[in-house]
């Protein structure tokens, strides 16, 4: 279906015509270097390109007052001083005879994305903007924005297109209080933003961005503010947000559209975020993203002013729409102290509105909002102020690395007998099999693999692992007589041969003895037996009551368990093992393959037996990157499940800091539900 791209160049033809320190740094290059860099990486040639349009004045009335858009109106037609005189009633913007045309072109861009999305022509999109949005309130412009973009967008989707939910995740630095203003009290649009606040000291400086700001009347529970009250986060500390409050509460209210406010100030170099965050996040943050809503997202620049983090996000935000392989991200070690106890208080108000997050911790010891009494900043902080601006100006990071497409996106080895689905690529002929690796496998694996037809399923398995090591193959699926026997191999024998760290995601039961204490392997479990003891680090069973039949306790699992712990782990090569009986449903089975290709740079192989045959189709769409069906509505979970899950977190979070949702007491404990 494709990914679109929207970008007019008209919409760089404004600029500041005064001197402002507060506005200086929001100039027409933030687009062009944008636009320049996905030209220069073919990102926007692979696009389909769609034309710009004007809002017309019922759609901009969606959201701002009729006396507002009458007055930005006249600007057009005012005289330099009319100008000045017209911006000093709002806060830190400016006003140009040519913005007024390019701040319609901005909301008709998002509305021309939701267009092309809703109706299927592409699946996904990004649309590059200016001026941006998120900031502009019913009858105010601020923050450099006139319209608010992605506020237009929500409502004419639901009004155009008849979505019942829509998600809008605000990933600029900044909050964006036209959005939270817009739909407080609108249960049918779920509002997450994260932005620098520092206990209400960074600019819009609201009380009401701060985290128990949950929405008012009907809308209770549908804004979801993320503080982070010191500068410095890092990739740990956006995941582990995402992982412990964004994706599960996204998953129970199931959007019909993904809007997102694509700033990218929160990236590293950014003089405004002072943030750590490297460019590859992006990808990440839209990957996860994608598997809402049927895949229908709808990305809106917003902020970001270090131009060249800004090109380089856009560009990993737009190659992971586009459906290319994920970067790794190494060195994840947990959230830090301050992004810890924001994380626990937002979890802990956020919990009496999402049953998924009902087993959230009390908040912590210490309140953290802006309800305490402000400590006064020291002195030498404020002298240092300066002093960091120019350090994040002069920050080096490195060059993303470049995301390299295989020649074949997913494979399959199955019997001569099977069918192959379309689009994959099938390993049967002899010509495919290493006839080298006969030998060698009948040696090492003879109790499994003595007979021929065992050698040929180890062969044809070998050479998809070593197909995808070499980024010749994706990933890939396999059908075999006996899960638990080619699992062995590939575990004991195979795999380890290629890959310095697996990454085994094994799906209902089966007595599982090749956990490792090097750290070669790492053994994740979910499955309905009760069997919670763990076999050091690298085990980690998750029983559920209900077994994996259970939607809502096993999308907990895999976002509160496995995706933190994979994250941290970084592995070279995922095997997913999917069992015979494990009653897991073909909607949460295409889910989790496509969560688990933020790992190894999607390099995945499911293994499954051939009388499971039954679900290589959705098998294969998920490994092709088609979007997984919406999971619908979620249940409340059972408790037994939550209280599992927290005793797990509890268990493993000295070894596994992503685990981490709380603040430590201060007598090496952590808070208690």
């Amino acid at each position: 279906m494709g990914t679109a791209l929207i970008y007019d160049e008209e919409m760089t033809k404004y600029s500041l015509l005064w001197v402002d320190p507060a506005c200086k740094i929001e100039v027409p290059e933030r687009l062009s270097v944008s636009y320049e860099a996905l030209v220069r990486t073919g990102l926007s040639d692979r696009c389909v390109s769609v034309p710009s349009r004007e809002a017309s004045d019922a759609e901009i009335l969606l959201v701002h007052s009729e006396e507002y858009l009458e007055g930005v109106k006249k600007t057009p037609h005012m005289t330099l001083e009319d100008l000045k005189e017209f911006t000093l009633q709002y806060g830190d913007v400016y006003f140009h005879p040519n913005i007024y045309h390019c701040a319609k072109l901005a909301a008709g861009s998002a509305l021309q994305l939701v267009d092309s999305v809703m109706t299927g022509k592409v699946r996904n999109g990004m649309a590059l903007v200016r001026p941006p949005g998120h900031h502009s309130m019913r009858s105010a412009a601020s923050g450099f924005c006139v319209f608010n973009n992605v506020a237009i967008a929500a409502r004419y989707a639901k009004q155009k297109h008849g979505a019942k939910r829509v998600l809008i995740v605000d990933w600029d630095i900044h909050h964006g209080q036209g959005v939270q203003y817009c739909f407080e009290d609108d249960p049918s649009v779920l509002y997450f933003s994260w932005h620098r606040y520092e206990h209400q000291e960074f600019w819009p400086n609201l009380r009401e961005s701060d985290y128990d700001s949950v929405g008012k009347e009907s809308g209770a529970g549908f804004n979801i503010n993320v503080p982070w009250n010191k500068v410095g986060m890092e990739n740990s500390d956006y995941l582990s947000v995402f992982c412990h409050v964004l994706l599960p509460v996204a998953y129970e209210f199931c959007p019909d559209l993904v809007l997102v406010c694509a700033g990218f100030d929160s990236a590293i170099g950014d003089p405004e975020g002072e943030m750590c965050a490297t460019p590859d996040i992006f990808a990440h943050l839209t990957h996860l993203l994608m598997n809402l809503a049927g895949g229908k997202l709808c990305a809106v620049l917003e902020g970001g002013y270090n131009l060249t983090s800004l090109a380089q996000s856009v560009c990993q935000t737009v190659q992971t729409l586009l459906g290319d392989p994920l970067p790794r991200l190494a060195n994840l070690r947990g959230p830090c102290e301050s992004a810890l106890e924001t994380l626990q208080c937002v979890r802990s108000v956020q919990r009496r509105y999402w049953p998924i997050l009902k087993h959230a911790a009390d908040p912590p010891m210490t309140d953290v909002s802006t309800k305490r009494i402000k400590l006064a900043k020291a002195e030498e902080e404020k002298a240092e102020t300066a002093e960091d601006e120019r350090s994040q100006e002069e920050k080096v990071w490195p060059e993303p690395a470049e995301r390299l497409r295989p020649p074949v996106c997913s494979a399959s080895a199955l019997p001569d007998d099977t069918d192959c689905p379309d689009g994959l690529k099938c390993l049967t002929s002899s010509k495919d099999l290493r006839p080298l690796l006969v030998s060698r496998i009948k040696n090492r694996s003879t109790e499994d693999a003595g007979d021929a037809d065992g050698v040929a399923t180890f062969s044809r398995l070998y050479t998809l692992i070593e197909k995808m090591t070499t980024n010749e193959i994706g990933n890939s699926v396999a059908l075999v007589p006996d899960v638990a026997a080619a699992v062995k191999c590939v575990v004991q024998d195979l795999g380890s041969d290629l890959a310095k760290r697996v990454l085994v995601v094994c799906i209902g039961k089966e007595e599982l003895n090749y956990a490792t204490t090097d750290g070669k392997m790492l053994v994740v479990q979910i499955s309905g037996d009760d069997r919670e003891e763990q076999k050091g680090k690298y085990y980690i069973p998750m029983c559920l009551k209900k077994g994996c039949g259970d939607t809502v306790g096993f999308i907990q699992a895999v976002l509160g368990l496995l995706l933190p712990v994979g994250y941290e782990y970084n592995p070279d090569l995922v095997l997913l093992i999917r069992m015979p009986g494990s009653g897991v449903s073909d909607c949460m089975w295409q889910q989790l393959i496509a969560l688990l290709q933020v790992f190894a740079k999607g390099h995945t192989l499911v293994l499954m037996q051939t009388n499971d045959g039954a679900c290589m189709g959705p098998t294969a769409s998920a490994l092709l990157g088609h979007p997984a069906p919406p999971l619908q509505e979620l249940l409340t979970p059972l408790p037994d499940d939550g209280d599992a899950l927290e005793r797990m977190r509890e268990r493993l979070q000295a070894d596994w800091k992503m685990l981490q949702t709380t603040v430590s007491t201060g007598n090496g404990e952590t808070a208690k539900s």
